[in-house]
């Protein structure tokens, strides 16, 4: 189980897609920032502006990167990178994903 250590939080949830995505921001002690989140299912687009790295904690998904054709499935303990100013859809099939996203250096 993934933990964080001397982290303050937003208690305002960001809420996407009509609540069918939500998470909610840590700031930690080194000035960078994670969301963690649950996505429940339905397929969804996101932008990114600074690149990300998005961790699966639990659950299944596929994603596809903007300006690619084919699809990659991803399961708990595994992770993908987003380039910035990109994006991509992910599709949950069943279940809920839960991920921790990290705002990579651009």
């Amino acid at each position: 189980m993934t933990s964080f250590q001397n982290v303050t939080a937003d208690a305002k949830a960001n809420i996407y897609f009509d609540g069918r995505v939500v998470s909610h921001t840590i700031h930690l002690a080194d000035g960078s920032r994670k969301t963690l989140g649950l996505i429940y299912p339905g397929t969804y687009h996101f932008g990114t502006a600074a690149p990300e790295l998005m961790e699966i904690v639990a659950g299944s998904c596929s994603v596809t990167l903007d300006g690619s054709e084919s699809s990659t499935n991803y399961s708990a303990d595994t992770a993908f990178e987003v380039p910035g100013n990109s994006g991509f859809t992910i599709t949950v099939p069943d279940g809920i994903c839960e991920y921790i996203c990290s705002f990579l250096p651009g």
